[in-house]
């Protein structure tokens, strides 16, 4: 077998190390937001690879971050880019990093399919996950009580919905935090009166997305790929990964495939907006 593959490098020019370098074995942390298209990325890519070994773990972009500072991570997966503490925290132990935007996500507000309202403000939605409105019919719905679910504190989609819906107002004391995106799907799936943010991605069946609107009521924009493309969407952001520089020769074949055509189509497939 060895033999076939030195005589086969040879007819076409290659090197027994350019074959080896794209061998990746490596961890990969942090954002449920980013976790699927991860998984996925990393899957296609050790298809391709044989000899790969890419892992894929959640937790939150908090988790990740301190994960990569601590050295029991390769790739900080983050909805949300590196705070100025941390960024401090890296620099004074001597660890340089590099930071890649591999995708977009359109963060989406999901509902009970049985919901009957389609549209909220943002001023409205401020209001609902800050706790000043807590019943339905307040902004046009059912007489319902309004259960509001959340990612936890260590979630880059917490502080991003936080800082960019409501406009750095903390959230509601009865705000119920989980600690996976799926989570709140699937407890939103099983809540008439039940209210959350997820990336685009993670939109299901079991939950209705509502349009947002950001100019006070004019326009309402339903959460897509495509308006998160044309910036029609007004709660849109990049998606990132951290990693060590030291660490870049052994990590760049599988993050050139990521922002390759071939990955960014993965991007596109799995419901996230891809670079270009």
């Amino acid at each position: 077998m060895k033999k076939l593959q030195i005589i086969w490098m040879i007819i076409f020019g290659l090197s027994l190390n350019a074959v080896e370098a794209q061998k990746v074995v490596c961890k990969i942390k942090g954002s449920d937001t980013v976790l699927p298209l991860s998984q996925k990325e990393a899957e296609n890519y050790m298809k391709k690879n044989p000899g790969s070994s890419i892992s894929v773990t959640g937790g939150g972009s908090g988790v990740g971050l301190s994960a990569i500072m601590s050295g029991t991570t390769d790739i900080a997966q983050s909805s949300r880019s590196m705070k100025m503490d941390e960024k401090l925290k890296m620099q004074d132990a001597g660890k340089a990093f590099k930071e890649v935007i591999i995708a977009y996500d359109a963060l989406a507000v999901i509902v009970h399919p049985s919901n009957k309202l389609s549209q909220l403000t943002r001023e409205q939605l401020e209001g609902i996950f800050t706790g000043k409105i807590n019943n339905w019919k307040d902004v046009g719905g059912a007489d319902l009580k309004i259960i509001v679910y959340s990612r936890e504190t260590s979630s880059g989609t917490y502080e991003f919905f936080r800082e960019h819906v409501l406009n750095k107002k903390n959230f509601g004391s009865t705000a119920l935090l989980m600690p996976a995106t799926g989570a709140i799907v699937q407890s939103i799936s099983q809540t008439p009166g039940a209210i959350g943010y997820v990336g685009l991605a993670y939109i299901e069946k079991n939950v209705k997305a509502i349009k947002v609107s950001y100019d006070k009521g004019k326009t309402y924009v339903t959460p897509s790929v495509e308006n998160a493309k044309n910036k029609s969407y007004p709660v849109t952001r990049p998606l990132f990964y951290y990693y060590l520089i030291a660490s870049e020769k052994t990590l760049a074949p599988y993050i050139n495939y990521i922002l390759s055509d071939e990955g960014q189509k993965t991007v596109l497939s799995e419901g996230y907006v891809p670079l270009k």
